[in-house]
């Protein structure tokens, strides 16, 4: 059985910019075709905008309020907001509020910065 506590992750920045927290995925457990990390993206800024040539993508909003970019498609996004990115979708989010956004980021296949390709 594999439990993995928040508190016994390394914080580390991905290719977009955002600092990610995985907590379950290939590297740290059985998981083998999925991952799920916590994101934060500071006040003020944004990650940058990117697609995932494989993997879908679900963001789970926490805390925080922001804008969701997805193929040009803006959106307000804030607390509970369930974000659906299919595969090679161009995205950005942004925090517009006055504290940290926080989102469980949900990839099938698990997270790869190879998976990853900047567009900015």
């Amino acid at each position: 059985m594999d439990i993995i506590n928040r508190a016994n992750t390394k914080p580390f920045t991905t290719k977009d910019g955002s600092e990610i927290r995985e907590l379950l995925a290939y590297r740290n457990s059985a998981i083998r075709n999925q991952s799920l990390a916590e994101a934060t993206i500071a006040v003020g800024t944004s990650t940058q905008e990117h697609y995932h040539p494989k993997s879908e993508e679900i963001y789970y909003i926490l805390s925080g309020t922001g804008r969701m970019k997805i193929e040009g498609e803006l959106r307000e996004v804030g607390l509970l907001d369930a974000i659906a990115i299919p595969p090679g979708m161009r995205h950005k989010i942004w925090n517009t509020g006055a504290e940290p956004l926080v989102l469980l980021c949900c990839c099938a296949p698990g997270y790869e910065n190879d998976d990853t390709v900047m567009v900015e």
